[in-house]
């Protein structure tokens, strides 16, 4: 079974041209993009190399959480499908640090009442884009589908399908790659000239764990507080945990790969169970599974990717594909799903050129992409390091009084980039210039003080 999939039960904008698409790669930001597409009329091919995600017995791809905030969920409302996420998911309207001497401290996100980041498992997720997207009938989807080549003259793509290798080709008028990381349609493009790429893996990577349901306790099914995203900070490493909807929690660690706190450490059950108790004591009890879990786990690396141009001739990139970020804004597939939408409207925007439409899609996300990317590193040392200190948790009440009294002249930056949909890089450009008029109000204020001082010491 190769995973061929019609349906006919969704209604589709008949009003527009339908050229051909094919879309590479069938995770998050491919299977919406078939779904926004397919709501609009075009055809579309969504072809994945992985076996059928939805036959029964699957197993396979990450099982990470994701965070998915208010961007995520207007992209998904444009497929019809934001009831449906929230639904699977578990809200967090806050986080909760968990100190080395086991006290915890919850800090909320926002001052906003109702603001919270919804946890969600990939795997769900996926699968529910998946079925979405099959249900339009000028979507195919196409499974067991490896890319073998591609023609960047013709817009034309060869895949070897299932275990018989049997080749196929498909022409499009347009081909987008939305395989991920380690893309294959973004090495293809980087044979071509003038192409800049980057790529810069953090010296720390992460190793997922788990907190199962409980049968009783304060919170059951969950074992702590399910309505936060739980961090323990320890310096140079750090562990978190999302809920899920059944009632465990995904932990994942970040930790260096090697020296202090790093995974290299831990060689014998004993030292993992030496580590914990020292470092992660209060939760320790919670996580019957950590051994077998520890020791079966990968530990898997984190990469930023830049690139450009994001498209050649009618090739185009999206998500990890063109902009692989690290996970620590919980902003991975809330980006790829905005671009979803970038390209939906850009293509609407200049029906018969996709040219002029790709080149629109490139100049509105590019910055946007790059912005994100330095703030998600940034997100990861204030995570790691700074969300326990109480010089931080002061600054944050300073941040949402700050807010309380001018709400719309100053927003806090994780307001800007979780809870609306300002553009990434226009968040970053406000909140730095609200940091400068801070600094110069603050500067006048103190000059004025010196000035009251020394007439009254003078008089």
């Amino acid at each position: 079974m190769h995973g061929t999939s019609r349906g006919s039960s969704r209604k589709v904008d008949e009003s527009m041209a339908m050229p051909r698409i094919t879309i590479i790669g069938a995770g998050l930001g491919g299977a919406l993009l078939a779904c926004q597409l397919g709501k609009a009329g075009y055809r579309v091919d969504l072809c994945e190399r992985r076996e059928d995600p939805r036959r029964e017995g699957f197993i396979g791809g990450r099982s990470i959480n994701l965070a998915i905030s208010r961007r995520g969920l207007t992209a998904l409302k444009r497929a019809d499908l934001d009831e449906k996420v929230l639904k699977e998911a578990v809200q967090m309207p806050g986080r909760m640090i968990h100190a080395a001497d086991g006290s915890v401290a919850y800090q909320p996100y926002s001052r906003v009442a109702g603001h919270a980041i919804n946890s969600v498992s990939r795997s769900s997720l996926n699968l529910l884009l998946l079925e979405a997207a099959a249900s339009y009938p000028n979507v195919e989807l196409r499974f067991e589908c490896r890319c073998v080549d591609v023609d960047i003259e013709a817009t034309a793509v060869t895949f070897e399908r299932g275990s018989e290798r049997t080749p196929l080709r498909i022409d499009s008028d347009l081909i987008v790659g939305a395989d991920g990381a380690y893309s294959v349609i973004r090495d293809t493009l980087r044979k071509n000239e003038r192409f800049d790429y980057e790529q810069s893996f953090l010296t720390h990577g992460y190793k997922e764990l788990e907190i199962p349901p409980v049968e009783s306790g304060r919170f059951a099914p969950f074992a702590i507080e399910p309505k936060a995203l739980h961090i323990w900070p320890r310096g140079s490493a750090m562990m978190i945990a999302l809920p899920n909807k059944e009632g465990s929690f995904t932990c994942t660690c970040f930790w260096p790969f090697e020296g202090e706190h790093g995974f290299d450490q831990l060689r014998t059950d004993e030292q993992v169970l030496r580590h914990f108790q020292r470092h992660y004591g209060d939760v320790l009890e919670s996580m019957p599974t950590l051994l077998d879990d520890f020791r079966n786990n990968p530990v898997g690396s984190m990469v930023t990717i830049r690139c450009r141009p994001w498209h050649v001739n009618r090739v185009t990139l999206l998500g990890d594909a063109a902009h692989a970020i690290v996970p620590f804004y919980g902003q991975g597939a809330n980006a790829a799903f905005e671009d979803c939408g970038v390209l939906v409207d850009s293509l609407r925007n200049n029906k018969g050129d996709l040219d002029r439409a790709l080149l629109e899609y490139e100049q509105q996300r590019i910055e946007n992409a790059e912005a994100i990317a330095d703030m998600a590193i940034e997100n990861f040392i204030e995570m790691r390091d700074h969300t326990g200190r109480a010089s931080f948790r002061a600054w944050k009440k300073v941040e949402k009084r700050l807010h309380a009294i001018m709400p719309t002249r100053f927003v806090p930056l994780y307001d800007m980039i979780s809870f609306s949909n300002i553009p990434y890089a226009d968040a970053r450009r406000r909140w730095r210039n609200q940091l400068l008029t801070l600094r110069i109000v603050i500067g006048i204020l103190c000059l004025l003080v010196l000035f009251l001082l020394f007439l009254f010491i003078g008089g």
